[in-house]
Order: structure tokens, then C-alpha cells, then sequence
């Protein structure tokens, strides 16, 4: 699947499941421990204003702590459509992808990162599906696009605390279960 096919498909997912949230589950807990429904939505919403920066070239240093804490504000839901509005076009501008963004993990190239937001959008779309109480399913396609490329990164990752250890399921589990299973979720 095309890097930015699965971004896109990533980015109308995840929106569609943030303007799911019924209104009393925003401080629901989710998979994501720790986390409530509404943390996980600022989370992703920061990195989706970090990314046409990030995109551009800029060092963490230079974009400072702007995005810090609390980007969502009154309004989750436009807040999270004024992040995806941005980044949307800062990934699919011509040229973006083909340099080095820097990162908390250093230097990264820009498909790699592009790919790390798609897996985070689609990860924590469920996430935030499953403690919203609303439709968790993934797209097929998708799911295993992802679970292919990450499978072997995940390991190193959950050693370094950013993932909970993998869940076991069956080999013959669906592409979305063993991605989720993956990140240390329960599917």
C-alpha cells in the first residue's frame, strides 16, 4: 500500500472515531494505559500540529514546547479537525517525505516518520474507539500494511517502554487483532 493511501486512510478513520465521542466519554479510559479518551485525542493532536513543522525541517528546539499539555481546549473535536487540516497537507506536500525530520528518537527519514503517524493514527483510533464505546473495527488492508512493516520495529520499541509487551493470538487471527495484539492491546 502507497505511504500516503495509508496515511489518508488512517487520518478518516481517526477522525471519523474522535467525532464519534459521545459527549459523556471523553474521560473514559482506554487501552492506552493511563490514558483517557480525551488525553489520547491530545496526544495525537499535538503530533499532528508538530508535523508541517517537523515536515519543514524544524528542530524540536526550534518548535519548543508551543504543543505542550492541553491542545484541545473547549472544542476536542475542532481542535483535532484544526490539527488534521495542517498536517494533512504538510505530508502530502511535494517533496515533504524525501528528507530527514528530527524526532525525540533523532534524525529519522521522512517516509519513516510519515509511517510511524500512520501507525499511531490507526492504533490509537482504536484506542480511542474502544473507550468511546463506538465501532473499533480496522480497515483489513490497512491493519496489515501495518502489522508487516512494524513487526519487526515493535520488539525494540516495547523494550524501550513505548508499547506494553504483545498479547498473544492466533497465527490465523484477522491482520487488526495481531497489529493490536502487537502493541500490547487485547483485541
Amino acid at each position: 500500500m502507497d505511504l500516503l493511501e495509508a496515511f489518508d486512510r488512517a487520518l478518516r478513520s481517526f477522525d471519523g472515531r474522535v467525532r464519534a465521542v459521545p459527549d459523556d466519554r471523553w474521560t473514559a479510559g482506554t487501552p492506552c494505559a493511563e490514558w483517557s479518551v480525551r488525553d489520547v485525542v491530545n496526544h495525537v493532536t499535538a503530533e499532528h500540529l508538530w508535523a508541517p513543522w517537523l515536515l519543514r525541517g524544524a528542530t524540536l528546539a526550534e518548535v519548543g514546547d508551543r504543543f505542550d499539555g492541553d491542545v484541545l481546549g473547549p472544542d476536542p473535536v475542532g481542535a483535532w479537525a484544526r490539527a488534521a487540516a495542517v498536517s494533512s497537507p504538510a505530508l502530502h506536500r511535494r517533496g515533504a517525505l524525501s528528507g530527514t525530520v528530527h524526532t525525540s528518537g533523532g534524525p529519522t527519514p521522512g517516509q519513516e516518520y510519515a509511517w510511524q503517524m500512520t501507525l499511531d493514527l490507526a492504533v490509537h483510533g482504536w484506542d480511542v474507539a474502544r473507550g468511546a464505546g463506538v465501532e473499533t473495527g480496522l480497515d483489513p488492508e490497512l491493519a496489515a500494511e501495518l502489522h508487516e512493516r512494524f513487526a519487526g520495529l515493535i520488539p525494540a520499541w516495547q523494550d524501550a517502554g513505548v508499547f506494553a509487551p504483545a498479547v498473544d493470538v492466533p497465527r490465523d487471527a484477522p491482520a487488526a487483532d495481531r497489529l493490536i495484539a502487537l502493541t500490547g492491546r487485547r483485541p
